[in-house]
């Protein structure tokens, strides 16, 4: 009994300290942020991978889902003779979580992957000690960028996969479900209201925060070796993951209780 209560308090204190060493770490990320020498290249390349490429994988998947999400509620409807409700239910719906919380995801498996696999074999290769060398603060140089450029980018492609999404279920309900098209763009429009677009864009936001400092933060603490890189890769991804979907409760208490 006396040992499995000490694995357990071991475990308990580890949880603590890595969750120091992660505030600790979001605290200095943001700090360099605001503060000179701004590596504009690294910030500019950030926003291409953050952004850019990452537009097909988060349309595709809003796409789909506003579309698989028509023909559920159209079917869940028609047993109260509710089918009518599948404009607003399907805006509601994209705008509010599914938009937000897979864009996130999708982002957590592009991009927080990406990262946290291009600082640990950077930090194995001994470049980030050559940045050191060279007076260059990795966080300055490595973090910051990322952690800002996802910030601002995310919001965006959460943008787009809510107007996408919003459209996966305008098709599949015009052309399969009988839809009138003008009538389902009507009910749309007058059913959303602002503060479902700004708590869709505040949840792109954080969700991007969290998901490049996940990346940076365990590609920073990556073992040596290539194990050490696979071993970065897969937590980043799992904690951006578990984090975007606490967050995504927390910002919906926030927004919508009461």
């Amino acid at each position: 009994m006396r040992a499995f209560l000490g694995a357990i308090g071991a475990a308990f204190l580890g949880l603590l300290a890595s969750t120091g060493r992660f505030a600790i770490f979001t605290g200095s990320a943001f700090t360099h942020m605001v503060r000179p020498p701004f590596y504009m290249k690294e910030f500019g390349q950030a926003i291409l991978n953050i952004g850019f490429f990452s537009l097909p994988v988060v349309g595709l998947t809003a796409f789909f889902t506003g579309g698989a999400l028509a023909l559920q509620i159209y079917a869940g409807g028609s047993r109260f003779s509710a089918e009518a409700v599948v404009p607003q239910i399907v805006a509601i719906g994209m705008v509010r979580e599914l938009g937000p919380v897979l864009g996130g995801l999708m982002i957590a498996a592009r991009v927080t992957s990406s990262i946290a696999a291009e600082i640990a074999t950077m930090k194995v290769t001994e470049q980030i000690d050559a940045l050191v060398t060279l007076s260059t603060h990795p966080m300055k140089y490595l973090t910051a960028p990322r952690v800002l450029a996802a910030i601002l980018v995310v919001p965006l492609l959460v943008a787009v996969g809510d107007t996408i999404g919003v459209m996966g279920g305008y098709v599949v309900s015009t052309t399969r479900l009988g839809f009138n098209p003008a009538s389902y763009l009507q009910n749309t429009v007058d059913f959303l209201e602002m503060r479902d677009i700004i708590s869709s864009l505040a949840k792109g936001a954080a969700f991007g925060g969290i998901a490049a400092l996940m990346g940076c933060y365990f590609g920073m603490n990556s073992g040596r070796g290539a194990q050490g890189v696979g071993a970065a890769t897969k937590s980043s991804v799992v904690a951006a993951a578990v984090l975007i979907l606490a967050a995504n409760y927390m910002l919906t208490e926030v927004f919508f209780s009461g």
